[in-house]
């Protein structure tokens, strides 16, 4: 529930400030970070939120995070915001909540905040995109959230999230896959890339299937959906390396994340066996050349 009083405002506007109550959360406490909460309160008191991009929690942290909490407390207080009928909506540290629910705990700190459902989502979503073991699939389900209910663009998220634009649209894609193909994305079976690879495939289902079953790399994935194009060749047979000057999908994704930051079209040359390589940028006029000049010379 927003406050009556709060206003509509534009993604990212004032962030910082609401990012600087947010710890990262992670499974180890850190004494010398944590925060003096505004009060505690009872356990039943908090309601998570439904708009929380993670849907996966891992036992085994909480269960480690839940031993850390049985012999330390609760370090980092949780952010919360006032609902109906004196309950509290979980802002930031539902892991915490949920690991302290299996160390028996019945009261928690907390830092309540007047937030509107905007903000809320947005501190949720970058508190997860923060985390090293966020997939890919949640972080585009989050992103998809903040367009879907909210109606902002790639680029304000890019803008916002300090991310390019075409880091935000491939993910994006990956949420076109059937579910079965984004579930193996979920438990680490297939990569980001595996799985922008299996985007354009007729049956990403099925070739999924091979791809875990041989182990095939990105490269070989994607000729493996090649070969699943051209109906003279089976599909289910493990694919022949690729030439050395076809580049992979992580290759072209870095080229376009590179070309949208530096504004200009960028060509990465790996050579085949080394670590060498070449990056080749094109600008179109000489503006575009002060201004990498500029960025360079920063």
């Amino acid at each position: 529930m927003a406050s009556k009083n709060s206003k509509p405002r534009g993604l990212g506007r004032g962030l910082s400030a609401l990012m600087a109550d947010v710890s990262q959360d992670s499974g180890i406490q850190e004494p010398s970070i944590s925060r003096r909460p505004d009060q505690t309160v009872p356990i039943e008191k908090l309601k998570a939120n439904p708009n929380q991009p993670r849907r996966t929690f891992n036992q085994g942290d909480l269960d480690d995070l839940a031993a850390s909490i049985k012999e330390k407390g609760i370090l980092q207080p949780l952010i919360v915001r006032p609902i109906s009928g004196g309950d509290y909506e979980i802002v930031a540290g539902e892991r915490r909540w949920r690991a302290a629910q299996i160390s028996q705990l019945h009261d928690v700190p907390v830092l309540v905040r007047e937030l509107d459902d905007t903000e809320v989502l947005e501190i949720a979503i970058i508190e997860n995109i923060q985390r090293a073991d966020l997939n890919a699939v949640e972080e585009a389900a989050g992103f998809r959230q903040l367009m879907d209910k909210f109606g902002h663009t790639q680029e304000k998220l890019a803008a916002a999230l300090g991310k390019s634009r075409s880091h935000i649209a491939n993910l994006l894609r990956l949420l076109s896959l059937p579910e079965d193909v984004q579930e193996l994305v979920v438990a680490g079976d297939l990569s980001a890339g595996h799985a922008r690879a299996l985007i354009t495939s007729e049956n990403p289902s099925e070739l999924a299937k091979i791809v875990v079953r041989d182990g095939l790399s990105v490269r070989a994935t994607e000729a493996l959906v090649k070969r699943q194009q051209q109906p003279d060749t089976p599909a289910n047979t493990t694919p022949k390396a690729k030439p050395t000057g076809e580049k992979d999908a992580d290759t072209r994704a870095l080229e376009r994340d590179l070309s949208a930051i530096l504004a200009m079209k960028v060509a990465i040359n790996h050579k085949a066996g080394t670590e060498m390589g070449q990056v080749t940028l094109t600008y179109e006029n000489l503006d575009q050349l002060d201004d990498l000049c500029a960025k360079l010379s920063r």
